[in-house]
Protein backbone atom coordinates (compact mmCIF):
# COMPACT_ATOMS: atom_id res chain seq x y z
CA UNK A 1 0.00 0.00 0.00
CA UNK A 2 1.23 3.55 -0.90
CA UNK A 3 1.75 6.49 1.29
CA UNK A 4 -0.89 8.07 0.12
CA UNK A 5 -3.39 5.32 0.35
CA UNK A 6 -1.49 4.57 4.20
CA UNK A 7 -2.66 8.56 5.55
CA UNK A 8 -6.19 8.02 3.36
CA UNK A 9 -7.46 5.16 5.32
CA UNK A 10 -5.79 6.65 8.66
CA UNK A 11 -8.24 9.44 7.91
CA UNK A 12 -11.11 7.17 7.15
CA UNK A 13 -10.26 5.26 10.18
CA UNK A 14 -10.44 8.35 12.21
CA UNK A 15 -13.95 9.41 10.54
CA UNK A 16 -15.55 6.34 11.55
CA UNK A 17 -14.14 6.59 15.31
CA UNK A 18 -15.77 10.16 15.05
CA UNK A 19 -18.86 8.88 13.80
CA UNK A 20 -18.92 5.36 16.40
CA UNK A 21 -18.22 8.32 19.09
CA UNK A 22 -21.09 10.77 17.91
CA UNK A 23 -23.88 7.57 17.63
CA UNK A 24 -22.72 5.93 21.26
CA UNK A 25 -23.24 10.27 22.53
CA UNK A 26 -26.69 10.30 20.82
CA UNK A 27 -27.76 6.93 21.70
CA UNK A 28 -27.29 8.06 25.32
CA UNK A 29 -28.16 11.56 25.59
CA UNK A 30 -31.60 10.74 27.99
CA UNK A 31 -29.34 8.23 30.47
CA UNK A 32 -29.91 10.74 33.49
CA UNK A 33 -28.22 9.71 36.57
CA UNK A 34 -27.67 10.85 40.40
CA UNK A 35 -26.09 14.02 40.74
CA UNK A 36 -22.74 13.69 41.97
CA UNK A 37 -21.58 14.72 45.42
CA UNK A 38 -19.30 17.44 45.80
CA UNK A 39 -16.35 14.52 45.98
CA UNK A 40 -16.94 13.62 42.48
CA UNK A 41 -19.01 10.55 43.79
CA UNK A 42 -22.35 9.39 42.95
CA UNK A 43 -24.32 8.53 46.17
CA UNK A 44 -24.47 5.28 46.94
CA UNK A 45 -27.15 2.63 45.38
CA UNK A 46 -28.18 5.59 42.49
CA UNK A 47 -27.44 5.40 39.02
CA UNK A 48 -24.36 7.07 37.44
CA UNK A 49 -25.19 9.77 33.86
CA UNK A 50 -23.86 8.59 30.98
CA UNK A 51 -20.53 10.46 30.44
CA UNK A 52 -19.81 11.31 26.90
CA UNK A 53 -17.50 11.01 24.80
CA UNK A 54 -15.04 12.94 22.35
CA UNK A 55 -12.40 12.36 20.00
CA UNK A 56 -8.82 13.94 19.86
CA UNK A 57 -7.27 13.26 16.53
CA UNK A 58 -3.40 13.88 16.14
CA UNK A 59 -1.22 13.66 12.92
CA UNK A 60 1.11 11.04 13.13
CA UNK A 61 4.89 12.01 12.06
CA UNK A 62 4.87 9.73 9.01
CA UNK A 63 1.83 11.20 7.29
CA UNK A 64 -2.08 10.50 8.51
CA UNK A 65 -3.41 11.12 11.64
CA UNK A 66 -4.60 9.20 14.67
CA UNK A 67 -7.55 9.34 17.38
CA UNK A 68 -7.90 8.77 21.03
CA UNK A 69 -10.97 8.47 22.89
CA UNK A 70 -11.85 10.86 26.05
CA UNK A 71 -14.78 11.35 28.30
CA UNK A 72 -15.85 14.99 27.29
CA UNK A 73 -15.75 18.03 30.45
CA UNK A 74 -17.86 18.38 31.84
CA UNK A 75 -19.65 15.15 31.56
CA UNK A 76 -23.00 16.07 32.96
CA UNK A 77 -25.18 18.91 33.85
CA UNK A 78 -28.16 19.31 36.36
CA UNK A 79 -31.65 19.13 35.20
CA UNK A 80 -35.11 19.33 36.47
CA UNK A 81 -36.31 15.71 36.67
CA UNK A 82 -38.14 15.83 39.79
CA UNK A 83 -40.03 12.47 38.94
CA UNK A 84 -36.79 10.69 38.70
CA UNK A 85 -35.82 8.07 42.11
CA UNK A 86 -32.37 9.64 42.26
CA UNK A 87 -33.39 13.03 41.91
CA UNK A 88 -31.96 15.16 44.42
CA UNK A 89 -33.79 17.03 47.03
CA UNK A 90 -34.64 20.26 44.70
CA UNK A 91 -35.46 17.54 41.69
CA UNK A 92 -32.65 17.61 39.92
CA UNK A 93 -30.17 14.96 38.33
CA UNK A 94 -27.26 15.04 36.27
CA UNK A 95 -27.90 14.88 31.96
CA UNK A 96 -25.03 13.88 29.98
CA UNK A 97 -23.16 16.98 28.32
CA UNK A 98 -24.26 16.15 25.13
CA UNK A 99 -25.55 19.26 22.17
CA UNK A 100 -27.46 16.93 19.58
CA UNK A 101 -27.35 19.82 16.76
CA UNK A 102 -23.03 19.34 17.37
CA UNK A 103 -23.40 15.44 17.03
CA UNK A 104 -25.46 16.22 13.98
CA UNK A 105 -22.50 18.54 12.70
CA UNK A 106 -19.97 16.21 13.46
CA UNK A 107 -21.62 13.23 11.70
CA UNK A 108 -22.03 15.01 8.48
CA UNK A 109 -18.16 15.99 8.36
CA UNK A 110 -17.10 12.53 9.73
CA UNK A 111 -19.15 11.37 6.78
CA UNK A 112 -17.65 13.90 4.64
CA UNK A 113 -14.16 13.06 5.61
CA UNK A 114 -14.51 9.05 5.14
CA UNK A 115 -15.77 10.08 1.19
CA UNK A 116 -13.41 12.32 0.93
CA UNK A 117 -10.52 9.78 2.15
CA UNK A 118 -12.46 7.38 0.27
CA UNK A 119 -11.99 9.18 -3.20
CA UNK A 120 -8.15 9.67 -2.61
CA UNK A 121 -7.95 6.31 -2.30
CA UNK A 122 -9.39 5.50 -5.42
CA UNK A 123 -7.40 8.24 -7.20
CA UNK A 124 -4.38 6.48 -5.95
CA UNK A 125 -5.28 3.11 -7.43
CA UNK A 126 -6.18 4.45 -10.73
CA UNK A 127 -2.64 6.22 -10.72
CA UNK A 128 -0.62 2.91 -9.64
CA UNK A 129 -2.43 1.15 -12.26
CA UNK A 130 -1.83 3.65 -14.80
CA UNK A 131 1.82 3.62 -13.69
CA UNK A 132 1.94 -0.06 -13.66
CA UNK A 133 0.93 -0.50 -17.65
CA UNK A 134 3.19 2.47 -18.93
CA UNK A 135 6.46 0.30 -17.40
CA UNK A 136 4.86 -2.83 -19.07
Amino acid sequence: MSSISTIALSGMKAATRRLEVSASNVANVMSTGALPNTDGTVPAGAPGAYAPLEVVQTENAGGGTQTTVTTATPSTTAVSDPQAPFANQNGLVAAPNVDLSQEMVGQMIASYSFAANATVMKADDRMTKTLLNIMA
